[in-house]
Parts: C-alpha cells; structure tokens; sequence
C-alpha cells in the first residue's frame, strides 16, 4: 500500500454534491477521497420495532402532495372523491420536513408530472385515469369551476404542490410518471448521490404511489420508514390498515412525525 501527502500549494474546486459525493480538483491532482458525512445516530420508537438510524444518511420522500390530489379545485375533487385525509397532512409533513432540514438532511418532493404528449405512458398506465376513453386522463384538459389545466401534466398547476406545504431552496423536486417513483426518474440517482441509505415516506395515496415507491425503495437496497401520520388514502380504511401492515410486516417500519421531530430536536 502507497499513502502520499497531497501539497497545500495545489487550489483546489470542488465537483460533485457538497460534502457527500465529491472530488476535489486542481490542474494535476484529482482527489477522488470521498468525504464521509458523519451525523448523530438517532433512535426512533417505531413498530415493529425501534430503529436506529444514522442522520447523515437518512433523507425524506414526499409523495404526491399536489393540487390534482389535494386540492378542492383539483382533479380528485372534480370526481366527487373526499381529498380532506390528504390536505390534513400539511402540519405534520411540515414539521418531519422541518426536522429533517434542521439536521441538514435531504427532502425529496416528489410529484405526477406526465410528458404533454404523453409519449412514455403505455395505455396500461393510462387506463386507470381515464377507463373508458371519455376523460380528460393524463395529461389531458379539463375545466373544474372556474380553472381548466392539464391533469398531472408537468408544470401545470395540477402538478404543483398544494398551499401551506413549506418548501425550501435547499429541497429537491423530482417528477415522475409511475405509481412509482423509482421507474424512469433520477429518484435513485439522486438518493445515491447524497449517500442515502435510510428513506422516510409521507404523501398520498398511502395505498397507491407511497407504498409502490417505497417497496421499489426496499427492492433498491434502501431501509424504508413510513410516517403513519404523514401519510393517507381516498381508498376505504381497510385499505390503509393493510398497507401499515405490509409496509410492518415485509418491507419496513413505521413510525410518526412527532417521534421524530421529538428525536432529533431533544
């Protein structure tokens, strides 16, 4: 084995993503070391068992918690579907963002936003959104109250997130076109690239896009914690029993945003 000593004459840049995956550059040395984040280990009371996790390797998802879902003038709204569960989670999504920003970890906001030409969806992902052909579907236009927009299209206020939701500069935002947010998004990238090894979830639908992704999450390698009270569903409370249950039972833990604010400012 060969050490060196690198010389203080060399001025350095640096390239990468700040303080986690990084080189450090000059005119002729490269310094492929990667810095090694260090955070407080933090223990969470959660079912079915606690959890100890390292901070500086642990980052928050935020699923959906746009107009199209949440919103009275949205496109759930416009179908007769109660969007309230979802709205009610602005206060605790807030405040698990809030902590985790707080211990510099990375929030993930992570949202529908369909191509305008919806030239990646297969028709098996267009027909839950439009079964018999005669909606708007994604992507496609239509008018509720006084607002006519693009469904889930990206960049359309559908897309966006709902008021109150509490977004800083420092957050990251990825669209995606899937119940999952793992297929075909920088998602996993961007996770990789921070050195994430423990995920958070929150967002809607409990059942449908936040279970789907963090189940790719646990196919991924990654831990995965569901924020029970930062989550919910317009499906039948069944429906959210089973997914506490599965997520519990094969591919994770669940904890709230209380238990964890409270951890990580003692």
């Amino acid at each position: 084995m060969t050490t060196s000593t690198i010389p203080d004459t060399h001025t350095w840049a640096t390239l990468g993503t700040e303080g986690r995956n990084t080189y450090r550059v000059s005119d002729s040395v490269i310094d492929m070391r990667r810095p090694a984040p260090s955070g407080p280990t933090t223990r969470l009371t959660a079912e079915p068992q606690d959890v100890l996790i390292d901070l500086a390797r642990t980052a928050l998802v935020i699923v959906d918690m746009q107009n199209d879902f949440c919103s009275k003038d949205g496109w759930i709204a416009s179908l007769g579907i109660d969007f309230a569960a979802g709205r009610a989670l602005v206060d605790p999504i807030n405040r698990a963002a809030a902590a985790m920003r707080a211990c510099g970890a990375p929030v993930i906001w992570l949202n529908w936003g369909v191509r305008p030409d919806r030239a990646n969806l297969s028709p098996g992902t267009q027909h839950p959104f439009n079964p018999n052909g005669q909606g708007p579907g994604l992507a496609g236009s239509t008018t509720f109250g006084r607002r006519t927009y693009k469904v889930l299209q990206q960049g359309e206020w559908g897309a966006r997130l709902i008021d109150g939701l509490t977004r800083d500069a420092s957050d990251i935002c990825v669209d995606k076109h899937r119940i999952s947010g793992f297929y075909d998004t920088p998602l996993d990238s961007i996770l990789k690239n921070h050195g994430i090894s423990t995920v958070l979830f929150a967002g809607v639908n409990a059942d449908h896009c936040v279970l789907g992704t963090l189940m790719d999450a646990n196919f991924h390698g990654y831990d995965t914690i569901m924020l029970e009270d930062c989550v919910a569903t317009t499906s039948p409370d069944f429906c959210m029993q089973a997914t506490l249950h599965n997520v519990r039972f094969c591919f994770g833990f669940t904890t709230t945003s209380t238990v964890l604010a409270e951890a990580l400012n003692p």
